[in-house]
């Protein structure tokens, strides 16, 4: 695989695991209940950012699914879960036990196991 487009899969990623940390930042900072939350959430900056994000993650990801086979660039995505988790941790002080730790391991590995059996 080329490194640019291994670097635009990893930016991808990137992109979609950040704009996680973002959307939940959002929802959290809305102190807003009943039908008026839907438009609280969606009127968060943070939020805002967070679906800009996907958004161009999202454009990243067509670049590369139009230069490699799906089943080669979609295992990738199972290091935005590790990539998540991280954040989730970093950013927001979320606590880890050792099976949330473990199980995000095997679903990593899993992809790595998947990516390397492309012929």
């Amino acid at each position: 695989m080329q490194p640019a487009l291994l670097m635009l899969i990893l930016t991808s990623v990137a992109m979609s695991a950040i704009a996680q940390l973002l959307l939940k930042m959002g929802v959290g900072s809305v102190r807003a209940n009943g039908a008026g939350a839907g438009l609280a959430f969606v009127q968060s900056p943070w939020v805002i950012a967070g679906f800009g994000l996907y958004g161009l993650g999202a454009i990243l990801w067509l670049y590369v699914l139009a230069r490699l086979p799906l089943s080669a660039a979609y295992p990738f995505v199972g290091l935005g879960f590790i990539l998540t988790m991280a954040l989730g941790v970093l950013a927001l002080g979320e606590s880890l036990s050792p099976i949330r730790i473990a199980g995000t391991l095997l679903i990593a590995l899993g992809c790595v196991c998947v990516s390397r059996s492309i012929a």
